[in-house]
C-alpha cells in the first residue's frame, strides 16, 4: 500500500496499527470534508431559506459529491460494504452516524428551517443513495438537473410542499 501511495515502506504501518484502523480514518476524513463542504455552501445562502433555495444547495452538494468527489464517496460506500464483515469498523462508522445528524440540523437552523431530527435522518439516507446511484454512472453522464430531479423528489417526499 505504501508504494502504491508513493510513501517509504512502513509509512502507513506507522501511522495506523490496523488495517481497521486505516479504514476507520477513512472514513472519519471523508464525513470531516463533506461536513466542511456543507458548511462552506450554506455559509453563503441568507437565511432563512425557502424551500426552491434549500433544494438548490442540496443539489449543488449532491452533484459535487457525485462528480468533483466521486472517488471519495465511492470510498465511503467501500468501507460501508467493508463494514459489513469487520464488526469494528461498523462500530466506527455508527459512531459517526449521530454526529452527522446533529451537525445537519444545525445547518437547517441556521437555516432557518424547522426540519424535524427524524426528517434530517431520512435526507440524509436519501442524499446517500443518489450519490451512490449517481457516482456508479459513467463519468460524464452526471448532469446538475439530474441532481436537482433527484433532490426536488427527496426534499418534497421528505419535507413535503413549502
Amino acid at each position: 500500500m505504501d508504494e502504491r501511495s508513493g510513501l517509504p515502506p512502513g509509512t502507513a504501518s506507522n501511522y495506523f496499527r490496523s488495517r481497521d484502523a486505516l479504514l476507520q480514518a477513512a472514513a472519519r476524513r471523508v464525513v470531516e470534508l463533506h461536513l466542511g463542504e456543507m458548511t462552506a455552501a450554506t455559509g453563503a445562502a441568507a437565511a432563512p431559506v425557502d424551500r426552491e433555495t434549500l433544494i438548490e444547495l442540496i443539489a449543488v452538494s449532491l452533484h459535487e459529491s457525485a462528480t468533483r468527489h466521486r472517488i471519495r464517496y465511492l470510498a465511503i460506500y467501500e468501507l460501508t460494504l467493508e463494514a459489513t464483515r469487520r464488526p469494528e469498523l461498523s462500530e466506527a462508522l455508527s459512531q459517526i452516524e449521530e454526529p452527522m445528524v446533529d451537525f445537519t440540523l444545525r445547518m437547517h437552523r441556521d437555516l432557518g428551517l424547522g426540519t424535524t431530527r427524524d426528517e434530517v435522518r431520512t435526507l440524509i439516507a436519501l442524499f446517500g443513495a443518489a450519490v451512490f446511484a449517481l457516482a456508479t454512472r459513467p463519468r460524464g453522464a452526471v448532469t446538475l438537473d439530474a441532481a436537482r430531479t433527484l433532490v426536488r423528489a427527496m426534499v418534497m417526499g421528505t419535507l413535503g410542499p413549502s
